[in-house]
Parts: structure tokens; sequence; C-alpha cells
């Protein structure tokens, strides 16, 4: 698995990012079992990156990493932990007081002395202001302290991003988390690239599957994304399935491809997914994309090309 500089933190983050949201059941029942073996079988493929919140699960998901890691018996610097502040089941909070109790939860539930991100986790319900100006400065002291490592943003709308870091001293923010804004339907997140460099910031991406669009099985019945949208993709993974191709493992790679992307989160709750989503990565590497059937898809996807949805209080 390839190793990727994330920003100007000095951590090298796997390019395929396990997405520990499935570890709290939190689109579907995951077993505590199948869990913890997930996550076995994903550092053993060279995955070092684990990314949760206590919002997935409503504090499971973090509670299961945390055994799983601990149960791998390896060196704390052998893998990077990201976690979230500011959403949780009951809804959104980033006052000071907070954010404070959440890291402390956080690193109990993970079994963990630190972690290496906090973010902010979509900040877009919240008041900017407020997590420019009480948010962020407890934050950087949380890291003063040794809780934290570095500091994220996340959220889908961009203009998010810019606001804060417009408006806090450089070096603040290192990292930032971006979904559904780096798949075959939506590559709006390449503007940014350039804008995001010159902060000095490092560049998660998550949803290469843009949230179920680019599954079988398709969409949740939530799924903010228009009727053309949802229309656009359904035609396209059927047109996959026609080839005998695997949707799922195009829109992955296309994810990865892009090297100045740290590194693509993916859900995994299993080691099939583990395994699927490693051989993505490593077919990429060997035998590159199936550009044929990718140019066909982005044929079908055109005419909703870029076009995303309003930013609502979805489940993710």
């Amino acid at each position: 698995m390839e190793l990727r500089p994330l920003g100007n933190t000095g951590l090298k983050v796997s390019a395929v990012g396990f997405g520990a949201s499935p570890l709290g059941s939190h689109y579907s029942l995951v077993a505590e079992d199948d869990a913890i073996a997930a996550v076995r079988e994903a550092f053993r493929h060279g995955i070092n990156f684990f990314d949760t919140s206590p919002y997935y699960g409503g504090t499971v998901s973090e509670k299961v990493l945390g055994k799983a890691l601990k149960a791998l018996q390896v060196p704390r610097s052998d893998y990077i932990v990201a976690t979230k502040c500011g959403r949780y089941g009951e809804g959104f909070d980033f006052s000071a007081e907070r954010v404070r109790k959440s890291i402390d939860e956080s690193l109990e539930n993970l079994q963990l002395d630190y972690v290496d991100i906090l973010h902010c986790h979509d900040i877009e319900f919240w008041s900017l202001d407020q997590i420019v100006s009480e948010t962020i400065p407890t934050l950087q002291k949380l890291k003063q302290e040794g809780k934290i490592r570095f500091i994220g943003i996340t959220g889908l709308p961009f203009n998010i991003f810019t606001y804060v870091l417009d408006r806090v001293p450089p070096g603040t923010i290192d990292v930032i988390l971006s979904y559904c804004h780096y798949s075959i339907n939506d590559s709006t997140l390449l503007d940014m690239l350039p804008y995001l460099k010159s902060k000095g910031v490092g560049v998660i991406t998550a949803s290469p599957l843009a949230m179920g669009l680019f599954t079988e099985q398709g969409p949740p019945e939530w799924h903010p994304a228009s009727p053309e949208i949802k229309s656009a993709c359904k035609a396209a993974v059927g047109h996959c399935k026609s080839k005998g191709k695997k949707i799922t493992k195009l829109a992955l790679q296309y994810s990865l491809a892009n090297k100045e992307i740290s590194s693509v989160l993916v859900g995994m709750g299993s080691v099939s997914e583990v395994e699927e989503n490693v051989a993505a990565f490593t077919d990429l590497e060997g035998l590159g994309m199936d550009q044929e059937t990718l140019s066909e898809i982005k044929a079908i996807l055109e005419p909703v090309k870029n076009l995303t949805w309003p930013s609502g209080i979805i489940h993710k």
C-alpha cells in the first residue's frame, strides 16, 4: 500500500484510508468480530490510516476501532487515527466546553493517549465565526496539551474551507476532509487543490462511491442528490454491470489515481470489503484503470457532471 505525505504534517497516510463508520453499524449491522477482523486485515495490507467520529453509531465506531487497534499489539506510531468533534447523535455543539469533553471521551473510547487528527465535523451546520473564534483556538490548546497532533475541518460545500482558512493564521489548519467532490460524477475538488496547497493543508477525500450512487444496491432513501443525478448514476451502474465490470472498483480507482489527494477514505466493515478495496488499489498500480469503460461511464454522466446537491442534514 502506497503511503502519501499529508500536507505539512509529516504524516504519511495510506492511499486507501479505513473509514470506520461501518464499525458503529452506521448504515447496517456489523458484528464486532467482523469489524475487528476488518481492521486487522486492513493493517496487514498496509492501511495505516483510520478515520472515525463519536457521531458514528453513537460512539460505537470509536469503541470498536479502539478495541481493534489495541488487539493489533503494535507500536502506537504504526497507525494514524483521526476522529471528530462537534457533531453528535443529539446534535451539533462546537463550544469550547463540549470540544474538551468530546476529546476526553474519544480518547477513552479509542483507548488512546492522543489522536493524530481531530476534525471539526460538518461545520456548515454551525456558526463559522464561532468555529474560527472559539473551536479552533480550543483545538490549538489541545494540541499544546498533547491530546491531538493536528487540526482538521470537514464538510460538503467548499466555501466553508475558504471562509475558515482565510480567517486563521497560516498553519493553524493542517488538514481538510472533503467528501463527494472527487468521484466520477463530481471532480470539483480539483479546482480547490491549488488553493489548499497554497495554505499548506493536507487533503483527504471520502465517499468515492458518492454515498452509494455508484453501487448496485443504489443510494439510501435519504440521499440528497436530485432525481436527475440518481438516474444518471443508476444508468452508469447498469452499463458497468452489463459489461461484467464493477463500478465500485472503477470509482475507487478514479479517486485513488490523483496523488495530490493524500488518502481516499472508504467505509469498511468486513474482511471481504477490505480485500476488495486493496485489490482495486493493487490493480490500479499494476494494470491501470479500465479507460474504455471509464470513458463510457463519463459519457453517461456528462449531463450531470459536477452537479452537487444542497448541504442538508444527512446521515453519513
